[in-house]
């Protein structure tokens, strides 16, 4: 009876310890801002000015200067934010940018184009997920932001809707 006893007290508290200290293990930090280095190939998930990730990125074909019309495979700069999350991405998963912003409309009707939408950051498609890292060696998108999907996986979970996001030349 009394070793019953003794092995009721230890799971008592055992489950104790674990249940104290499940939160810490399940507090996961948030990025508060995302800023890209188009010309670095680097983003940045920032936490209270600090950096919280660092990620090697592949951009638009076209990387220099800011977007101005649909198709023109440039990844957009300025400030944005992140307005909505794809599950079902057709590139693992893929979070949105709030592209084009009231001035990039405006500066898209003054030429006569439209000025494209659907940017994202976003992992790999599942026939070239085995390059991992490799997509890198070439900015491929139409103007989105690559990562690997195993980097994607962690960004997800990293940033909420409604993150602001700059990105610089």
């Amino acid at each position: 009876m009394q070793r019953i006893y003794s092995s009721l007290i230890i799971s008592i508290i055992l489950l104790t310890v674990f249940v104290t200290e499940a939160p810490a293990f399940a507090t996961v930090d948030q990025a508060d801002r995302i800023v890209v280095i188009k010309s670095k190939r680097v983003m940045m998930l920032m936490q209270n000015g600090e950096i919280l990730k660092s990620y090697r990125i592949a951009l638009g074909t076209n990387p220099y200067g800011h977007k101005v019309r649909a198709g023109d495979r440039k990844t957009p700069e300025g400030s944005y934010i992140i307005d909505s999350r794809n599950p079902n991405s057709a590139f693992h998963l893929s979070l949105r940018i709030s592209y084009p912003s009231r001035d990039d409309v405006q500066r898209a009707e003054d030429l006569g184009v439209s000025p494209g939408g659907s940017i994202m950051i976003h992992g790999l498609k599942p026939q070239f997920a085995y390059l991992g890292k490799l997509h890198r060696e070439k900015d491929w998108t139409e103007g989105c932001i690559a990562v690997t999907d195993k980097e994607i996986q962690e960004i997800w979970r990293l940033v909420p809707d409604g993150t602001p996001i700059v990105i610089k030349p």
